[in-house]
């Protein structure tokens, strides 16, 4: 470790930690940065940072064991159905914490470096490496109760203690910004008497320690050793409240900023092919502060206000606010994108969308949800009050009622120019392994573990789910053919690259519309999406006579004499329109 990175890293180490603390970390640091250089061998030379994301790249967001079969382990069965039944539509997977874990579906874990047995092994992990570009959770923030490191502290353990935070409880912390309604501080007998500590999450999620400088030591580890495993993503869960000073926020504090550039430091000196993602479901301006200034935090981060966005655009047939809010959207460098997504294993939250829908609105996208058979979580407010975090309910499920009587087809149509509009967008897309069926909500499930986020969290046999996708009177076997029919359009288009310019068209409030460009500029796509249950018109302006492709449905079209391409969208239409080259230009 040389130069610029080495300078980097002494920096930001003395800022967290003082000189002489800094100083000793810094070569601590080092030397196990040489030792990962010396382990590690990358299977291809480092691409360049422009091109480190393309078009092709498309995420699945599943569990590991989100398909089971009788004798087999999850992720060997895992890879097979993404190997078959859903051939070429993605390029990635991003494998939900598959560490051993004692709540919330894996996000209290117990073991950082370890495989879950129940799930398989590392070498299933690197099985599915070997096939798909891998993202992997860092659980940085908190850690499961039962862990080795807490159940230390709990035994009074010498030393133990420094990797949680103990806070008086007298101490005022009605300013922290919480994500929950349960309490911040969980009392726990220890040899010393009771202590108090912080948990963000649950009792069951302690959070870290980052102002020890030994723990963040062992969670740089933690990293190295994901990236040895086989992570070419890592997502930082969580991480605005990495760190924690009481009398502020405790969100998005400076010191979380410098931990990340700390990792963007050490992953460019040893594995620079290498990306951060950072979670953040925060307002918008917060979110894309995980950028740094382009060049010195994370590649990616998580494009949260989009969700609540579309759904607001097809809950009221306008898609003004959605439009407004692309209209101004830009990543701050051609190394840097958005992580697009609609729905996830997490809900849809609607924090994000603050100062871009209303109150009224966001009340309005909650009674819907609830039409809908989903559910409403909250958040404390610092004056005691409590207001909607998330809604809690398959995408599909959110944007259609399933008791409405509405036709299938319809539903389907408006499902799908719904994952359009993620997919047409600048960045880089992850789908939920439910949005490629158009899952409904798992009331059984809800009922079985009362947790609402269960409701977007259902999981099979690999039988009943070829059963079920078999079965023509339901719908999932006809959403999932037009979802890897889409997705396999998008990964074949040049002008879907990530950093590729787009510019949003004005067309009328039912449409949203946007001009993608290859980063070359050889290549077009105009992408029109109605958001309305009603046919609309649109009309472009081009070159005489010119001859469009739907990249989606398939269907020509050409542009009169004047330049003008008029066009009649049906109800919940998507178009995703391609010039043809005149015969002869050059390729």
């Amino acid at each position: 470790m040389i130069g610029d990175a080495e300078r980097r890293i002494r920096e930001l180490l003395t800022a967290l930690y003082g000189e002489e603390q800094g100083a000793i970390c810094a070569g601590r640091l080092a030397r196990a940065l040489a030792a990962f250089t010396a382990r590690y061998r990358q299977a291809a030379p480092p691409r360049p940072p422009n091109e480190r994301l393309t078009e092709d790249d498309v995420i699945l967001i599943t569990y590991g064991d989100q398909v089971r079969e009788p004798g087999r382990p999850p992720l060997q069965t895992l890879g097979d159905v993404l190997d078959s039944t859903l051939a070429g539509a993605v390029s990635g997977v991003h494998i939900l914490p598959f560490y051993p874990y004692t709540s919330d579906d894996g996000f209290s874990v117990v073991d950082y470096l370890a495989v879950d047995p129940a799930l398989g092994t590392w070498a299933d992990v690197g099985q599915l490496g070997g096939r798909y570009r891998l993202m992997f959770d860092a659980v940085v923030n908190h850690i499961s109760a039962s862990s080795r490191w807490f159940q230390g502290f709990l035994a009074g353990a010498l030393g133990a203690e420094a990797r949680f935070i103990v806070v008086d409880p007298a101490t005022d912390l009605r300013g922290v910004t919480r994500p929950r309604t349960t309490p911040l501080l969980t009392p726990f007998e220890t040899p010393g008497g009771t202590r108090y500590v912080w948990t963000t999450f649950s009792a069951d999620q302690i959070d870290l320690n980052f102002a020890s400088p030994e723990l963040l030591l062992e969670m740089t580890a933690v990293l190295l050793e994901y990236i040895a495993r086989g992570a070419s993503l890592i997502r930082l869960d969580a991480i605005g409240y990495l760190w924690k000073e009481p009398g502020t926020r405790c969100i998005h504090l400076p010191q979380a900023h410098m931990v990340v550039q700390l990792w963007r430091a050490c992953l460019d000196a040893v594995a620079p092919d290498v990306l951060l993602i950072t979670e953040t479901n925060v307002p918008h301006a917060d979110n894309i502060s995980y950028f740094g200034d382009g060049a010195n935090e994370a590649q990616l981060v998580y494009q949260f206000p989009l969700a609540p966005l579309v759904l607001h655009a097809f809950a009221t047939g306008d898609a003004s606010r959605l439009s407004g809010w692309a209209r101004d959207l830009a990543p701050p460098t051609p190394t840097t994108t958005f992580f697009n997504f609609l729905a996830s294993h997490d809900g849809i939250g609607v924090v994000p969308a603050t100062g871009m829908l209303s109150q009224a609105e966001v009340l309005g996208l909650c009674a819907q949800v609830e039409r809908h058979g989903g559910r409403v979580s909250y958040k404390s407010n610092p004056d005691g009050s409590q207001s909607p975090y998330e809604l809690n309910c398959t995408w599909f499920d959110a944007l259609s009622d399933p008791r409405g009587g509405e036709p299938a087809g319809r539903m389907i149509d408006r499902f799908v120019a719904s994952q359009a509009i993620m997919l047409a967008l600048q960045g880089v897309p992850g789908v939920y392994v439910h949005s490629l069926l158009g899952s409904p909500n798992d009331q059984g499930g809800l009922a079985r573990t009362g947790r609402l986020r269960t409701l977007n969290r259902e999981k099979w046999e690999r039988g009943e789910l070829e059963a079920r996708l078999a079965d023509p009177r339901r719908h999932e076997g006809a959403v999932l053919g037009r979802m890897v029919a889409l997705l396999r359009a998008r990964r074949g288009e040049p002008a879907f690259h990530p950093n590729g310019p787009q510019r949003v068209l004005d067309l009328g409030p039912a449409l949203f519309a946007l001009e993608r460009h290859a980063p070359a500029g050889d290549s077009r796509v105009v992408c029109l999406h109605n958001v309305s249950g009603e046919a609309r018109e649109a009309r472009l302006d081009g070159s005489p006579g010119a001859r469009h492709s739907d990249l989606i449905g398939g269907g020509a079209y050409r542009a009169g004499d004047g330049g003008a391409l008029t066009l009649r969208l049906a109800p919940y239409q998507a178009l995703w329109l391609k010039e043809a080259r005149p015969t002869g230009a050059n390729s």
